[in-house]
């Protein structure tokens, strides 16, 4: 069984940037992908990005494309979510998912899910 946990969410200004953690614990070797999911309010929970533990592969939802990059940490079995040029839009819950094969920009497809954390932009 793999766990996750996320870190690093908060409040910030528009145009700003936040950094988020994922620590992957457990038996890691049964995933291959790592990936973050945002929930705002009302809406369904959509993809961000993804990317595979060998990093020879992500992707990204096309409206974080050049504003937010993934990375991972295979020595530290953590995933980074950098996030920059912040709009008020990408507000909401931030969940960290793992799956075992692929990256897939859809929620049900994820085995694994972290408790999330909260991300507010304000204008």
């Amino acid at each position: 069984q793999v766990h996750v946990v996320e870190s690093g969410g908060g409040s910030v200004q528009a145009g700003g940037s936040l950094a988020l953690s994922c620590a992957v614990s457990g038996r890691t070797y049964t995933t291959n992908s790592l990936g973050w999911f945002r929930q705002a309010p009302g809406k369904e929970r959509e993809f961000v990005a993804g990317i595979t533990w060998s990093g020879d592969t992500s992707q990204y939802a096309d409206s974080v494309k050049g504003r937010f990059t993934i990375s991972r940490d295979n020595a530290k079995s953590t995933v980074t979510l950098e996030m920059n040029t912040l709009k008020p839009e990408d507000t909401a819950v931030y969940y960290c998912a793992a799956r075992k094969y692929g990256i897939v920009p859809i929620a049900i497809f994820w085995d694994t899910w972290g408790q999330g954390t909260q991300v507010t932009v304000s204008s």
